[in-house]
Parts: structure tokens; C-alpha cells; sequence
């Protein structure tokens, strides 16, 4: 069983500690907590407001509504209560230390756990578009070349040499492919141009409201690296 991120009552305290730097309204503390965590740990509202309410209640802070927000700041009561307990607030971001490692330790066998699955899982696409590229490649040859329009079948052909539909059957045209060949360049090129562009999108859509952490580094790094040697063996064959 994962131990429990916070022991009682030192969340109440830990937001005491972050209200002492200014007035915040709710998203603000719930983001400032996920920072402190390094996005390992996020609260929800619900484990928040609750402990919010309670503090405005005893009189440790006060709450001002600004538009459909409430901007919380501690008070002197707050500050007074804080000041009392500033060696219990040390052993709790000793705790929250502790915490993070935990949950980075977490977090990082369950990568592990994910990437090799995503490994198995792109072997196996590379290995199946390795096998279609075959059965295409066995196909183009063993598919014989129709004759030209209004050639003979019976074309007669001097002695030890190949009649036309031989020669077309033996000898594939280089060319045979190469509209369809540069047609899947193109669209595979725009499927490498289309991922780059959504992914872009979204780290940085992501980025403008929370921070990218090295779970998401390291996820994008082993995903592309393993779909790297997953296209390069189905170019192979």
C-alpha cells in the first residue's frame, strides 16, 4: 500500500506556508503544490477547498471573491499560528522530499513497464509491415507483365530467344513502381510532418498552463527512439 503523501494535518500547514507568499486563489495553490512535487503529485479540488474552508473557519485566512474565484490570504492569525510551528513545517517538506522520490521511483517503474510494452508493441507493427513489403515484393515478381495492346500471344521468336512476354515476366520494368512508390513517400512524409505538428501543439499547449516533466521527456524520447528502429527495419525488410 503507497503510503499517504501528506500525514495528517500537514497539508493544512503547508498551505498556511504557501499562502505566507502572497494571496492565491485555489487553482494557484493546487498548481504550486504539483510544482513542489515536480508533477508527480497534483491534488484535486476536493482534497483542497475542504482544508481551505477550515482555515478560513478558524480564522487562519480569509477569503475574497473575485469574480467566480476566491483569492485566499493568511492573516495575522494565520501568520501568528505558522510562526508557532516552523519546526513542524520543516519536517514536512522533509516529508514531501521523501515523498517525491517515492512517487519518482513509482512513476519510473511504471515507464519501464509501459516502454516495454510499447517495444513489443512496435516490433510487432515493424514485424507485420515487414511481411506485407515481402508478400508485395514476391508478388510484383511473380505476377507476369500483360503483353502490349495488339502484340500476338503466338509472336514467333528466333531460336534462344525469349519471346516479348518472357522477357516483360523476367524482367520487370524498374519503373513499374514508381508511381505508387513516390505516392507512399509523399504520404508518409505527411504522416511524419503531421505527428511532428500535433505533438508540437500539445507540449505546448500543455507548457503554457503546467511544467513538462521528465516522465514526459523520457516517454518521448524512448517512443521515438524505438519508432525510429521500428521504420528503419520495415525499410529493410
Amino acid at each position: 500500500m503507497t503510503p499517504p503523501v501528506f500525514a495528517h494535518g500537514a497539508l493544512r500547514l503547508y498551505l498556511l506556508a504557501l499562502l505566507e507568499d502572497g494571496p492565491r486563489h485555489g487553482y494557484e495553490l493546487i498548481k504550486a503544490l504539483s510544482d513542489r512535487f515536480g508533477g508527480t503529485y497534483s491534488p484535486s479540488p476536493g482534497t483542497v477547498y475542504p482544508r481551505l474552508a477550515k482555515l478560513e473557519e478558524e480564522g487562519l485566512v480569509e477569503a475574497e471573491s473575485a469574480g467566480r474565484r476566491s483569492i485566499y490570504r493568511i492573516t495575522e492569525a494565520g501568520l501568528r499560528e505558522l510562526d508557532a510551528r516552523r519546526d513542524e513545517l520543516a519536517d514536512v517538506e522533509q516529508d514531501i522530499s521523501a515523498s517525491v522520490r517515492r512517487l519518482a521511483d513509482s512513476l519510473r517503474d511504471e515507464l519501464r513497464a509501459s516502454m516495454r510494452g510499447l517495444r513489443a508493441d512496435l516490433a510487432a507493427t515493424a514485424e507485420g509491415a515487414r511481411q506485407a513489403a515481402r508478400s508485395v515484393r514476391v508478388e510484383a515478381r511473380t505476377t507476369p507483365k500483360p503483353p502490349p495492346q495488339g502484340a500476338s500471344p503466338s509472336s514467333s521468336a528466333r531460336p534462344g530467344e525469349q519471346r516479348p512476354e518472357a522477357r516483360a515476366f523476367a524482367e520487370p520494368s524498374p519503373g513499374r513502381f514508381s508511381r505508387e512508390s513516390q505516392g507512399r513517400l509523399v504520404e508518409a512524409e505527411m504522416l511524419v510532418q503531421s505527428f511532428r505538428d500535433d505533438v508540437r501543439v500539445e507540449l505546448r499547449s500543455h507548457a503554457a498552463r503546467d511544467a513538462v516533466t521528465e516522465v514526459t521527456l523520457e516517454t518521448l524520447r524512448t517512443v521515438l527512439d524505438q519508432a525510429r528502429i521500428a521504420v528503419r527495419n520495415s525499410l529493410r525488410g
